[in-house]
């Protein structure tokens, strides 16, 4: 047969739509909610909300079918293996806690837009969270490196906008600035580095990548090795590790407190699974390079965390929020720890393992603190942690929500989830060799118990002053339960989110 005479070869790729559903339903319904903020009056806009919060519930019930096996769509025409998205086991564990961290999120969303009286644009803000949301819960899914950059993207530009909403408010600008040119410098490191592995590789897809780039041509070797660091590089700026963490404690400040806590969860999850995907899927072959490198940033990271915390102390005005904003810093060179040790280990998935549980148990409590701490916002503008002193005269159970989730963050008894999970990360870092790395963690573990029990004593301490009595809308209520409930739960049985988070993961 000539080659005129040969039937094309089909490039139209087939869709499961099941598959992409959960990121699918929530692009929808952003723009659902954008087109229907033209339409309805100024009176009826909270119903944006209580429709994002449905369509993200609904995105996280269509995790469920898929739950019975891998699922991979966007395949290349001939290679099956080779596939943009696949819903597999840690794809659908990223999926959901960034979805649930979405939903929590929301929650907080619709009470701070009613006391915002106006002061943030409904449409808009519910239009970028869902957008946001669409961008983070497409990422763990991705096996590409251009989809991936596309993902990534997708989940931070909006929350640049999200961050510098509130018009007028110099502080949130300044925060969505610094915020944007970080995440700006980090993507264009990472897409310089994205270009060097394809010109050596010539591929994009991760599985491929891995298998090639230990083949690179003399030549290129050194193109590739500086691809492979700047990748890496363009994702420590988004998982906030030291010395890319400085936009972290201005951003959270300035920017609406739900947006604080959707960016301390969820955009922490999007930083820290693009880290999994290139370092464990694509690079393996250099994890003598990027072990060694993450072992140290995650030293760094929590260290310099825990310290930027303490000094938060040094004055009596210091801000809730900021401690937690470097609190954050500090857990995620807890999370970094496994990432670190896989480079080490004869079984990485055990160590990633490890990352996914950490991330599950601080995505619960944290949503928790933050939820509080928007109740206690309501009546104290300024959230300043010695706004906290004598909470548990006004609001008993507030307060004693607030201390179990402080405690869990500490890993103290009775937050055993917390515990579970520090002793968890700090198994992996043993079992990879990394003993130097553990004895660190040990000790910024102890330094942090200071600032989260002094935090604790001050709820119970007697008030200074009239005690103020503060109601919970029923959203915030919803909140604060459901992360209550989660936290208490995973603290009477805490092997549940290990067995969940591990298993085969790739």
């Amino acid at each position: 047969m000539s080659a005129l005479a040969q039937p094309a070869v089909s490039l139209v790729q087939s869709v499961d739509w099941l598959a992409i559903a959960p990121p699918t339903l929530t692009a929808v319904a952003a723009l659902v909610v954008l087109v229907a903020d033209l339409f309805v009056p100024r009176t009826r806009k909270p119903v944006l909300g209580w429709v994002s919060v449905a369509a993200l519930a609904a995105s996280a019930l269509l995790l469920l079918p898929l739950l019975d096996g891998d699922r991979s769509t966007f395949c290349v025409t001939g290679h099956p293996e080779l596939c943009s998205y696949t819903a597999d086991h840690f794809a659908l564990v990223i999926q959901f806690l960034v979805l649930g961290g979405a939903l929590l999120a929301a929650l907080l969303s619709v009470t701070a837009l009613k006391d915002a009286r106006g002061g943030l644009p409904e449409g808009e803000f519910w239009f970028l969270l869902l957008s946001s949301a669409a961008g983070a819960a497409l990422l763990p899914a991705v096996r590409d490196l251009a989809t991936l950059i596309v993902a990534l993207e997708v989940a931070s530009l909006p929350a640049f906008a999200l961050v510098g909403l509130r018009h007028g408010d110099r502080r949130s600008s300044d925060a969505a600035l610094k915020f944007f040119l970080s995440s700006v410098t980090a993507t264009a490191v990472s897409l310089m580095g994205v270009s060097f592995v394809y010109a050596t590789t010539g591929t994009l897809y991760l599985t491929r990548i891995a298998d090639r780039i230990q083949h690179v041509d003399g030549q290129l070797q050194t193109l590739a090795q500086t691809g492979v660091v700047l990748t890496l590089v363009g994702f420590a700026f988004k998982t906030a590790a030291v010395p890319f963490h400085f936009w972290v404690p201005d951003t959270y400040v300035g920017a609406p407190l739900p947006i604080a806590a959707y960016l301390s969860v969820v955009g922490k999850a999007v930083g820290f699974t693009g880290l999994i995907l290139v370092t464990v899927v694509a690079f393996p072959s250099y994890s003598a390079a990027w072990g060694p490198a993450l072992a140290v940033l995650a030293a760094l990271t929590m260290t310099v965390g825990n310290v930027g915390a303490l000094r938060q102390q040094a004055t009596r005005a210091y801000s809730a929020i900021r401690l937690l904003a470097w609190s954050s810093v500090g857990q995620a060179g807890y999370l970094l720890v496994p990432i670190a040790a896989a480079g080490y280990s004869k079984d990485p998935q055990k160590s990633i393992g490890s990352t996914v549980a950490y991330a599950l148990m601080y995505a619960a409590v944290n949503l928790g603190a933050f939820a509080v701490a928007a109740l206690v916002g309501r009546g104290r503008a300024r959230n300043r942690v010695a706004d906290y002193r004598g909470l548990y005269a006004s609001n008993p159970v507030t307060a004693l929500l607030l201390a179990f989730f402080l405690l869990c963050l500490a890993g103290l008894p009775p937050g055993v989830i917390g515990l579970f999970a520090k002793v968890t990360v700090f198994s992996a870092a043993v079992d990879a060799g990394l003993g130097w790395l553990a004895v660190v963690m040990a000790v910024n573990v102890v330094v942090a118990l200071y600032y989260y029990l002094q935090w604790t004593a001050l709820l119970f301490r007697a008030p200074e002053g009239e005690p103020v009595r503060l109601s919970v809308p029923a959203p915030l209520t919803a909140a604060i339960t459901l992360t209550a409930v989660l936290a208490v739960a995973l603290s009477g049985a805490p092997q549940l989110v290990l067995r969940f988070a591990g298993g085969t993961l790739f």
